[in-house]
């Protein structure tokens, strides 16, 4: 058997351009699957250091959220429509009270997000979220 060495003692100078490919299909991959994700937006209208927002407590609605989706609107429990109702009723008084959400830590997304949107559809533009305990 005889095996054939190597003469020239210069490397070759072909890129292998395989990986390369390879890479740049899994980031193109990765930016369509994230841009959707990207283009989401919520509008909060967060307060300002200068401005004095602060309500009477009696004033306010604590809308507590669990992480099995129920709501509790002032220790009360409420289904959505209720929960529809109810904003609508606060957000026609004279003085609109604030919104105090207190969503649970495994609370879903979607549903403080469309809780969010049904106060602002309301009308309700003072909407705050509860400190961590």
């Amino acid at each position: 058997m005889a095996f054939s060495a190597r003469v020239q003692a210069a490397p070759l100078a072909q890129i292998n351009v395989t990986p390369l490919v390879d890479v740049l299909l899994v980031l193109l991959v990765i930016v369509m699957i994230t841009s959707p994700v990207l283009t989401h937006k919520l509008k909060l209208d967060l307060p300002q250091a200068g401005r004095s927002t602060h309500t009477n407590p009696s004033e306010r609605v604590r809308l507590a959220i669990h992480t099995d989706g129920s709501m509790y609107w002032n220790d009360m429990p409420v289904n959505p429509a209720m929960l529809e109702a109810q904003l609508a009723v606060a957000a026609r008084a004279p003085q609109p009270p604030s919104l105090l959400l207190d969503p649970a830590d495994g609370a879903s997304y979607e549903v403080v997000a469309s809780v969010i949107a049904g106060a602002k559809r309301q009308g309700l533009e003072k909407i705050d979220f509860m400190a961590a305990r």
